[in-house]
């Protein structure tokens, strides 16, 4: 299906589409360079419409307006052109005329990738070698599945993962943690999982808690786990190096063992993070997660948690390489260093000279968060012997195997909450379905009619969670007036009825790489009005998602595409011929609309995942104009791993 021809002068090749004749790429339009620490490869684009190459901040739809996009982990809080937490190599491009085909550059060194208006792109590493992979589709679910069948498909969550997630930072204590929960649970507010952050911890220290403001822990974990609801706590790859020989064996240990990330000088290079001076945890070494293991083994004895939060896992360093700064050298200071944010690749993170089991950590630096995220559903597996769940800041291509991902520390405001539809999207095509934001926004001081709306937006978060910084006040659903509360509760029992439409989703991701949260140019690829919405998804084909995203409204304009399109909540239809439409959307509303031709298992929802998983399931059908309809349902215990490779299981089409 596709023509590769090479030119000598001017030196590149050429790939064209068969069917098409379009030419997918032609890297004679400039010189390629090909050094030890400088690699450039340039090519043309058939059209403008260009998509991911993570994990940055801004619309889903690139502008190729000279625009640079540098990738290399950082922990910064999400703003437009910075390099952020995790690094995806890859993009798709919608052709004209509806094609569309994807381009993977496998390669984890520090990149930037320029997009000129020609419409031309220019791939810039500074290691590695060029080693790219070309997904023809020719339909855009196709080249995601296609990029999936390379670097893994996700793995299947729990069904507790898709309830919904409460945490902040600054709870300060087990038993204000406690209270949350009980409102919760008072006010029959659905809720699967409470969250702790850092302010667990003795002194912030991995693998400890603190003994006198959160004492009650066990207490507190017994009493989720009584309730059918489950307990997720942060962790750090930073390991505090300060405590006096002999009191903290992770340390000790991991020091013993050889499994810290060592300076040129072959001694642990030592940073700083939360607890103060840390050494760094190189799960590059197949030792460290062994270390990993027993550490998460002997704290899971005290406090029986379900699942990690993997945090700061750039790694994120409060000092700019290390306690001695960098050493001179080729890898600190390279001859080329891409336009990463604070200049330098050791800026708040660790030296690029640093020595891990695998490489240097110049080449491994992308890869940090992945090799954690593989060590943590590891143990976790190993640990409770059912399905693990993970979610983690830095990521990398096949992420999606092992963890989910947060697009990490957002602000209360409305553009904080719009930027999160393209940021789950591109992690949609990452191949990473299992994704959200901080619900209402992490920093800074959300508002009732903001936390409202973004609540109503949450609830379709593939992953949900409220999640909330230190010295603000608490913006968990009970702390509100009668009326937003019960908005918030509304919106949430919305999502607990779909559960059983969304696990059958994940099942699909999880075995063939579809998408769960789904950009609308995936199935309507020959509507180039779609090309550029990411102010609405889907879920799957056929729900379709329209959430307010601004102040002081009580109508919303969404694109409904051609078709015949049902509200969910009436089942009044209406037949659009691909149009801007006006929805009423008061504060206690949020639109919904259902594709014809399909049909959605619900189930009457409960309080948690559990409590709904024993409710009476129910269709709804939403008939084709030529009166048709499918649907279809993956069924099973919800935990066990598996289940379907195993065939535990009920699968159904309707």
């Amino acid at each position: 299906i596709y023509s590769l021809d090479f030119s000598r002068d001017p030196f590149g090749v050429l790939l064209r589409r068969r069917a098409t004749g379009t030419v997918l790429l032609n890297t004679t339009v400039a010189p390629l360079i090909f050094a030890d620490q400088f690699l450039q490869i340039a090519t043309s684009l058939p059209s403008r419409f260009l998509y991911g190459l993570g994990e940055h901040r801004g619309t889903l739809l690139h502008s190729l307006d000279w625009s640079t996009l540098t990738l290399w982990a950082r922990d910064v809080s999400p703003t437009e052109s910075f390099n952020l937490y995790g690094a995806h190599p890859f993009y798709l491009l919608m052709e004209e005329g509806g094609d569309a085909h994807g381009v993977f550059l496998l390669n984890s060194n520090a990149m930037e990738v320029a997009l000129q208006p020609a419409p031309g792109l220019t791939w810039r590493t500074i290691g590695g070698v060029l080693d790219f992979y070309i997904f023809l589709g020719p339909d855009p679910n196709m080249v995601i599945q296609q990029y999936q069948q390379v670097i893994g498909f996700p793995a299947m969550p729990p069904l507790w993962a898709l309830g919904f997630h409460l945490c902040r930072w600054g709870y300060g204590s087990s038993n204000e943690t406690w209270q949350t929960v009980r409102a919760m649970r008072n006010y029959q507010i659905p809720q699967d999982a409470q969250w702790n952050d850092i302010d667990y911890m003795d002194g912030y220290r991995d693998f400890t808690f603190d003994p006198q403001k959160f004492a009650s822990l066990p207490s507190l974990v017994e009493d989720l786990h009584k309730h059918g609801q489950y307990y997720v706590i942060i962790l750090d790859p930073g390991i505090s190096s300060t405590s006096p020989h002999g009191s903290y064996w992770p340390f000790d240990e991991g020091l013993k063992r050889g499994l810290f990330l060592n300076t040129t000088q072959g001694q642990p290079l030592i940073g700083q993070v939360w607890p103060g001076f840390t050494a760094f945890a190189d799960f590059s070494n197949p030792d460290t997660h062994q270390w990993w293991l027993e550490n998460l083994q002997h704290f899971h004895a005290h406090v029986p948690f379900d699942g990690l939060w993997i945090d700061m896992n750039e790694p994120s360093n409060f000092m700019d390489g290390s306690e001695d700064g960098c050493p001179p050298g080729e890898l600190d200071s390279p001859p080329y260093t891409p336009a990463v944010l604070g200049d330098s690749l050791s800026a708040k993170t660790v030296c690029a000279s640093a020595k891990q089991k695998a490489s240097v950590h110049y080449n491994l630096h992308n890869l940090y968060g992945l090799m954690e995220a593989k060590a943590t559903a590891s143990a976790l597996t190993q640990i409770r012997g059912k399905r693990p769940f993970v979610i983690s800041r830095s990521t990398f291509p096949s992420q999606g195997r092992y963890s989910g991902h947060w697009l990490g520390d957002n602000r209360s405001q409305w553009k904080d909450m719009y930027y999160s539809i393209p940021g789950l999207l591109s992690f949609s095509l990452f191949g990473i379905p299992l994704v959200g934001a901080d619900i209402c926004g992490f920093s800074g001081s959300t508002s009732e009619e903001l936390c409202t709306r973004w609540m109503q937006l949450g609830a379709f978060y593939p992953f949900a969670r409220n999640h909330n910084t230190q010295n603000e006040k608490a913006q968990d659903p009970t702390v509100f007036s009668p009326a937003a509360r019960t908005a918030m509760k509304n919106a949430l029992l919305t999502r607990y009825s779909l559960l059983p439409f969304l696990y059958t989703l994940f099942h699909r991701a999880h075995l063939q790489g579809d998408t769960v949260a789904r950009p609308l140019f995936f199935e309507f690829p020959w509507d180039v009005a779609t090309f550029g919405l990411d102010r609405q998804f889907l879920w799957g084909r056929s729900l379709l998602v329209t959430p307010v995203l601004e102040p002081g409204v009580d109508l919303v304009t969404g694109y409904v595409p051609r078709g015949v399109w049902y509200d969910f909540y009436t089942g009044s239809s209406v037949n659009s011929s691909g149009e801007m439409l006006k929805m009423s959307a008061p504060l206690e509303h949020l639109n919904l609309h259902v594709r014809e031709g399909a049909i959605l298992p619900t189930q009457k929802p409960g309080t948690t995942s559990e409590a709904t998983r024993g409710n009476p399931l129910r269709l709804i059908v939403a008939l084709s104009s030529s009166a048709t309809a499918w649907g279809d349902l993956f069924w099973d215990d919800g935990e066990s791993l598996d289940t379907f490779e195993r065939g535990s299981y009920s699968y159904l089409v309707f």
